[in-house]
């Protein structure tokens, strides 16, 4: 009966743990969905930018801007989005394991990280790296105001000569099963020019097209804006790749509970058959010794 008892507690113990874990998946799938709507209205935003400064590099013949020109790297600034949480499967391991790989080749004092999320700085820091600041608590809901408070601060040092690149690591929303991560380069700006144009009317458009007062000024004002809208898409699409892979998490969690409660029922139904038979069995010898 001992035995039994132990059954009926793990079952008791699996089920209260699968409630918990049903109740994370349905809060994560309401979250998902309201993240990916975001994603739908942020992405044109940064496309739009982006494509307005490919259309100054293409019409303007001799273009210098700080913000496009590569130079000796001596420090280098990594963003990483990471989450405050944890239970959401691979997200945070993938995500630092993508990070490392773009840091292993360089020196740590070399390089400053600014996290989103207590994840990220919780691992960099046990492993030595300077961490300039960490925004902690957003990661779930962002906002824009969020992006611009790392958006600002490298522009500015990036300006002064304080850092000579600024990388973004972070969790690329595919869709609620998958999420990959992905490094890319800020500053200097990194964007490729189509050199041909085919339709002769968006010819016409293109050599018509000026700048006032010019076409540095115009990048000047645009650049900042692609940075900060860059850095909070890509806290939106993190935020997504986060609830999908929780969600995905939990649903997992919530299956083999299930499937454990199951086992563990066909084990205490074997244990309660094998405890009658074992009380008739005394009973039958018990009757026997009598007669």
């Amino acid at each position: 009966m001992a035995q039994m008892g132990d059954i009926k507690r793990r079952i008791k113990s699996v089920n209260s743990t699968m409630q918990i874990t049903n109740a994370m998946y349905l809060v994560s799938s309401a979250k998902v969905r309201k993240a990916r709507e975001k994603v739908d209205q942020t992405r044109p935003y940064t496309e739009a930018i982006i494509e307005s400064i490919k259309r100054i590099l293409s019409t303007t013949k001799g273009i210098s801007h700080p913000f496009l020109e590569k130079r000796e790297v001596k420090k280098t600034a990594y963003i990483i989005l990471s989450s405050d949480r944890g239970l959401a499967g691979g997200f945070n391991a993938n995500l630092m394991k993508a990070a490392e790989e773009d840091l292993k080749d360089r020196n740590k004092d070399d390089i400053t990280i600014l996290s989103y999320g207590a994840k990220a700085r919780d691992y960099f820091e046990r492993r030595g790296y300077d961490i300039e600041f960490c925004v902690t608590g957003i990661t779930e809901d962002p906002d824009y105001v969020d992006a611009r408070r790392a958006g600002d601060m490298l522009i500015k040092k990036y300006k002064e000569g304080e850092i000579d690149e600024v990388k973004l690591v972070y969790t690329k929303f595919y869709s609620v099963i998958s999420q990959e991560p992905e490094v890319i380069q800020l500053l200097p700006a990194e964007m490729e020019v189509e050199e041909e144009v085919e339709n002769e009317d968006d010819k016409k458009d293109l050599t018509l097209t000026e700048y006032d007062p010019s076409p540095e000024v115009v990048l000047d004002y645009l650049i900042p804006k692609y940075i900060n809208g860059a850095i909070y898409g890509a806290l939106i699409e993190s935020s997504a790749s986060q609830q999908g892979a929780r969600m995905t998490a939990m649903e997992s969690a919530t299956n083999n509970a299930r499937d454990m409660i199951d086992s563990l029922g066909l084990l205490y139904n074997r244990a309660r058959q094998a405890s009658i038979t074992q009380e008739i069995t005394e009973i039958v010898a018990g009757a026997d010794a009598q007669a």
